[in-house]
């Protein structure tokens, strides 16, 4: 079985917002029900959401069918997993996501479950390349391309920041391996946290295989931590779906001016004018011609 822990307790004090980071929208979509479809999309059959801050307002929203375990205490990622430590359990596999990553598609994940699968690994990680890695753990590999370990930016030599593979933060785990590499977590370090990344060189000083996907498009590992990165990540994703829709034969006569929500199903040979915003569960049927301006399922 394959389950699902989703990271959604952060403060997010660079939102400067009362609302919890991971319920920022993006075209009409919170940020963490993006992760939530890309779990189930690559096969997750239970889902477990970490809360925290604001954790009231998270549950309101996203409802029943999902587990819930609150972090009380922000002490890093390692801690925010310990915490579903009886929800990972020791039976099949358990991917960690992040709930401010909305861009993540579900076909990448596919991607990582069957890659862990073929290669028999104990964890497996996404990653990406990245031309300014500045800031994000380095994926250091020796002259095989074998993975060899991952280094946070802060600890890293100046040699090994010339790598430009990054952890996403994204990972595939054998539950077993997780679930007992999570006890032998230590918080000796500068910050005092428990860091997921630890349980990586746990498990291989152990015989478990540890590896690395490299996602194609890097845009897709992307975290939201600032107005300004929800923005970014608005019109990438305005674009993807956007395009997407002009292959199958939708005219969209302003693609920068029109916004079209992740759940809209829209028919060929649509039309729509600019200024548009049409999001919710929305059908545009054959034919239909959207007008300038037009506003469809925005709750204002």
């Amino acid at each position: 079985m394959l389950k699902a822990v989703i990271l959604a307790a952060g403060m997010g004090t660079r939102m400067k917002s009362k609302t919890p980071k991971v319920l920022h929208e993006v075209l009409g979509k919170t940020m963490v029900e993006y992760s939530i479809v890309a779990a189930k999309a690559a096969g997750a059959e239970q889902i477990c959401i970490i809360i925290g801050h604001g954790g009231e307002q998270v549950k309101k929203k996203i409802g029943a069918g999902v587990t819930y375990v609150e972090q009380k205490e922000q002490l890093g990622t390692g801690h925010a997993v310990m915490c579903a430590k009886e929800f990972i359990g020791k039976e099949g596999q358990t991917l960690i996501l992040c709930g401010d990553t909305p861009l993540i598609k579900g076909d990448t994940l596919i991607n990582l479950v069957e890659r862990h699968k073929e290669q028999g690994n104990q964890v497996t990680m996404l990653s990406t390349i990245l031309g300014n890695p500045s800031g994000y753990g380095r994926i250091i590999r020796n002259d095989k391309g074998e993975f060899v370990k991952n280094v946070e930016d802060k600890d890293a030599t100046r040699e090994e920041r010339m790598f430009k593979e990054v952890n996403s933060g994204m990972y595939l785990f054998e539950s077993g391996a997780l679930y007992d590499s999570l006890s032998k977590l230590t918080n000796d370090n500068a910050q005092g946290e428990y860091y997921l990344p630890d349980t990586l060189e746990i498990i291989r000083s152990e015989g478990g295989k540890v590896d690395a996907v490299i996602a194609e498009n890097e845009t897709e590992i992307m975290g939201v931590n600032s107005r300004v990165q929800l923005m970014d990540a608005t019109r990438i994703m305005q674009e993807r779906i956007n395009y997407g829709l002009m292959k199958e034969g939708v005219t969209i006569l302003a693609p920068e001016l029109t916004f079209v929500g992740p759940d809209v199903v829209v028919e060929q040979d649509v039309t729509i004018y600019p200024n548009s915003f049409i999001y919710g569960n929305l059908v545009l049927r054959e034919g239909t011609v959207v007008p300038p301006g037009t506003v469809l399922g925005l709750e204002l």
